[in-house]
């Protein structure tokens, strides 16, 4: 860094009972007041330079040996007061980055103007600015951060626009030909091969060389020397991205434990500096919202995420929080559980978790690019063209309802289903969670998105375990939203073992599990002990085929899943017929893929001729049952 010494003479300042004087055979004759501090100095030398002490002594007169001048709005305080009293004395004055602001203010202040004496110190001070503080890349951070205690005479000067224009077109510029500090140009510099190419291993880290320098500057100052950087419209995106995750790690790190400890005070003057402490970090979060990029990939989802979690601590504003939720959607597919966690502080709920904010990204997620809807071919799954059942029609409106969001990729929709499985599994150990809530989350993610079942089923399971006080109604909507089509034999068999399931459930996956052996021309596995002795207790034989269950089976009423369209049947039907009733007319389990059916439709040609005959008739009636109604 730059500096500048004035003036060749010795220091001869000293203090002597509370009073700062200058060594002299003349004796003083002027006493100035500076914030609290006496200086015991002479007329001349201050007055030959300082246009304002020549007023102020002309207009008030002399009463004493020593005329006595008050300054308590001196800018800088008695260090620059000092340092101008010494230009006069001819004292000798090291000026740098760090005390150029003050030295100005002070300058102005007493106008030491070319007015008075030529090469004054304004003059002086205007020349090293220019010529030395301004060309250098740490000096400019300095000097700009300096006039922070100065606002408003650094606006008025000049000082703080023109560090900002300086620091833009240095970083606009390439770190080779900015004027850095040593340290910095020798870590910048290593990074750049002899013959001046960028290796490309410090590539990224050589273009983002200012981010880190940038970082020391305070929000307001921070936030309109971006603005000056991104109104070049030379850096790119993503570096602007990276600068802003810079900022953001070092100015709001662990906010969370802040706001808890924060949360703990109980003295007014603890209350105070707590509120303080949050406004700073409020207008920091607002500001850092307003200057990320608006292309997607510009910064990480999870930078995102940590925004939306800090603006939710902080309580920002609506406008930021739907901000960042719709850019977090953007890229839903990159966010990692942990970072979804976004602790709530609603007074309004209990839960751990904002789970709302979530449900916002997820429905923005799959609002991206919503095209019309298009319409299917009119023949799919062998059916007529002529006659179209009422299963062809749910086909064609889950067809159209998949076209919908057709904008997000196939594959980023099955990771994001991948994610919100395992951020179930978190939330479902909150016992405040509400159950609407749970399902709101996973039926908001399409079930063709869904590979398989695993994961909702293990949410499934944690839910049921951390509320036991559910009733047998709401396990079964709970259960409604798992397919037991889409779980694996190992989820199958857990399935089948767990209590806490509804019995329909259990038989449900048996049914797919006997289906797919039957498909597959294999044997249907042998059963645990307590599960046969489960089914026993309701009449329901195992070993049987499902095709052949006796229609005098029953389960109890509180276990039987209601059929959309049909009253409850006085006769005791089985099972099994209830599940294909349902399967067919239930409009609560639509796929919105439209394959569901076509599976059950493969698992139904797949049994043996007998039950096939007894499965046609059954269909018949309960078809031509709903027609009449």
């Amino acid at each position: 860094m730059k500096f500048m010494k004035l003036g060749s003479r010795p220091d001869t300042f000293y203090t002597a009972e509370s009073v700062r004087t200058v060594s002299s055979e003349v004796s003083s004759d002027l006493i100035i007041e500076v914030k609290g501090c006496k200086y015991l100095l002479h007329k001349f030398p201050l007055l030959s330079k300082c246009l304002r002490l020549q007023r102020i002594c002309c207009e008030s007169p002399e009463t004493s040996q020593h005329q006595i001048i008050q300054l308590p709005d001196f800018p800088g305080g008695i260090e620059a007061f000092e340092l101008c009293a010494k230009f006069c004395y001819g004292i000798t004055i090291t000026l740098s980055a760090y005390n150029i602001v003050a030295a100005q203010c002070a300058a102005e202040y007493l106008q030491m103007t070319e007015d008075v004496e030529k090469g004054n110190l304004i003059y002086k001070l205007e020349v090293f600015f220019n010529s030395c503080i301004l060309q250098g890349w740490r000096d400019s951070i300095v000097t700009l951060q300096s006039t922070k205690a100065f606002p408003l005479w650094s606006e008025d000067l000049g000082i703080t626009s023109r560090c900002i224009e300086s620091i833009a077109s240095k970083v606009l510029t390439h770190p080779s030909k900015v004027s850095l500090s040593h340290s910095h140009s020798r870590r910048v510099r290593d990074d750049i091969s002899c013959n001046g190419a960028e290796s490309q291993r410090h590539k990224s880290t050589t273009k983002g060389w200012w981010a880190e320098d940038m970082a020391e500057l305070g929000i307001d100052l921070y936030w309109r020397a971006m603005i000056a950087i991104k109104s070049g419209g030379k850096i790119p995106s993503n570096l602007i991205g990276q600068a802003l995750q810079i900022y953001a790690s070092r100015w709001l790190p662990n906010i969370s434990r802040q706001v808890k400890a924060n949360q703990g005070a109980t003295s007014d003057s603890d209350s105070e500096s707590t509120g303080e402490i949050s406004s700073k970090h409020w207008l920091l979060l607002e500001s850092i919202v307003s200057l990320l990029p608006s292309d997607k990939g510009d910064v990480s989802c999870s930078f995102l995420l940590k925004l939306l979690k800090a603006a939710n601590i902080l309580n920002a504003s609506s406008s930021s929080k739907m901000e960042l939720a719709r850019r977090v959607a953007l890229q839903l597919e990159e966010a990692r559980v942990s970072d979804l966690l976004i602790p709530s502080l609603s007074y309004s709920s209990d839960t751990l978790y904002d789970v709302d904010i979530v449900l916002t990204i997820l429905e923005e997620f799959m609002l991206q690019g919503q095209s019309p809807p298009t319409s299917p071919p009119r023949s799919r799954l062998g059916f007529d063209r002529r006659r179209r059942s009422r299963s062809a029609e749910n086909i064609d409106f889950e067809f159209q309802e998949s076209r919908r969001s057709s904008s997000a990729s196939h594959s980023s929709k099955l990771k994001v289903a991948k994610i919100m499985d395992g951020y179930l599994q978190e939330i479902a150990r909150d016992i405040n969670l509400p159950l609407s809530k749970f399902i709101a989350i996973a039926e908001k993610t399409p079930d063709f998105s869904r590979l398989d079942h695993d994961d909702l089923y293990r949410a499934i399971d944690i839910y049921l375990k951390a509320h036991p006080d559910l009733n047998k109604s709401e396990r079964k909507k709970l259960c409604r939203i798992l397919d037991c089509k889409k779980l694996s034999v190992e989820a199958c068999m857990h399935t089948a073992q767990n209590e806490k399931l509804p019995l329909r459930v259990v038989v449900q996956v048996l049914f797919f599990e006997q289906a797919r052996a039957a498909m597959a021309g294999g044997k249907v596995a042998e059963l645990p002990s307590n599960i046969k002795a489960l089914l026993a207790a309701h009449n329901i034989d195992p070993s049987r085929p499902p095709g052949t269950l006796s229609t005098t089976t029953s389960i109890r009423g509180d276990d039987q899943w209601s059929v959309s369209g049909l009253k409850s049947p006085k006769s005791r039907t089985s099972t099994l017929r209830m599940k294909l009733a349902e399967d067919d007319f239930d409009e609560y389990d639509m796929n919105p893929d439209g394959l569901g059916r076509s599976s059950k439709f493969k698992a139904f040609c797949a049994l043996p001729t007998g039950p096939k005959k007894m499965f046609s008739k059954l269909l018949s009636i309960n078809r031509s049952g709903s027609e009449k109604n």
